[in-house]
């Protein structure tokens, strides 16, 4: 995985591309006449509520303390707007999270990455694991509408609409067969009950700018129905997807979850992800 952001020109992209999204705005602070931090949010769809999301690429500061000031300055801007649901995406640096959480702001959300799987794939007694195919399509959309139910409950309580399982069967007819995406099922007693996806980053709309990294692979998908867990299919799926990015070249694996979703939050670190960046929430007024 190469340094590509300690590169100044790239690095330079990423921040113009911040701040020229639309409806960008923010602050900079400046020390003795040099650039010292500085803060740039936009906002994104109505899925997000009233919002302003700052990116990876809209936040950097050579002291903590001082991404303080600027939210101070550029939050007046965002609420006069009306943009009371607030997120911030940052590098998972102490110091920096920890400025963040006395402005207010909670962890929502974890990005992490881990190097290549060298291992074997440990396969539990009584578990199979294989690609799967066009006769999985309706398990694989019932498998779709496990993560956001479970999301729903406590203690995650996220918001997220729950597709059809109608809509997830059109959409898995559609795309079972995509050579982009490697699609695995679980088995137990010869029924699935789990699935995981794995592709490249660059499939993914979450992970951008300074967040990507060169070359990565993505483990995007994970589920196993709440009846069939305990027999070790998640671990597998999860090793399986590793495996596949190893196998087709990718340097690193990204993933990420709901730091308040207990599975996924105990699952992916065991299985050697490190946090790289945290996504940080405020709901302004309440």
């Amino acid at each position: 995985m190469r340094g590509d952001f300690e590169d100044v020109e790239l690095a330079r992209v990423a921040v113009a591309e911040a701040w020229e999204a639309e409806g960008a705005s923010g602050a900079v602070a400046v020390r003795d006449g040099e650039v010292v931090g500085y803060l740039l949010g936009a906002p994104k769809g109505k899925l997000w509520g009233p919002n302003v999301w700052v990116e990876a690429a809209g936040v950097a500061a050579r002291d903590a303390e001082v991404v303080r000031d600027l939210y101070g300055l550029a939050a007046a801007r965002w609420v006069d707007e009306s943009r009371t649901a607030q997120y911030v995406v940052v590098p998972d640096d102490a110091g920096l999270i920890d400025a963040f959480f006395r402005l207010g702001f909670g962890a929502q959300h974890a990005h992490a990455l881990r190097g290549p799987f060298e291992a074997e794939v440990r396969v539990p007694a009584g578990v199979t694991v294989r690609r799967a195919e066009r006769r999985d399509v309706q398990v694989l959309a019932e498998l779709d509408l496990v993560l956001p139910r479970h999301q729903g409950l406590a203690p995650v309580f996220s918001a997220g609409e729950v597709p059809s399982l109608e809509e997830a069967v059109a959409d898995w007819e559609e795309s079972v067969d995509d050579p982009e995406f490697a699609t695995f099922v679980a088995e137990v007693n010869g029924r699935v009950v789990g699935s995981a996806i794995g592709c490249s980053l660059e499939k993914s709309s979450t992970h951008q700018g300074v967040a990507r990294p060169d070359n990565a692979g993505f483990l995007g998908f994970a589920a196993v129905f709440p009846e069939d867990r305990g027999h070790g299919a998640g671990r597998v799926l999860g090793e399986t997807v590793l495996k596949w990015c190893a196998d087709a070249g990718y340097d690193s694996v990204v993933t990420d979850w709901r730091v308040t979703n207990l599975l996924s939050s105990r699952t992916w670190p065991r299985l050697g992800f490190v946090p790289t960046f945290q996504r940080l929430h405020r709901l302004i007024g309440y």
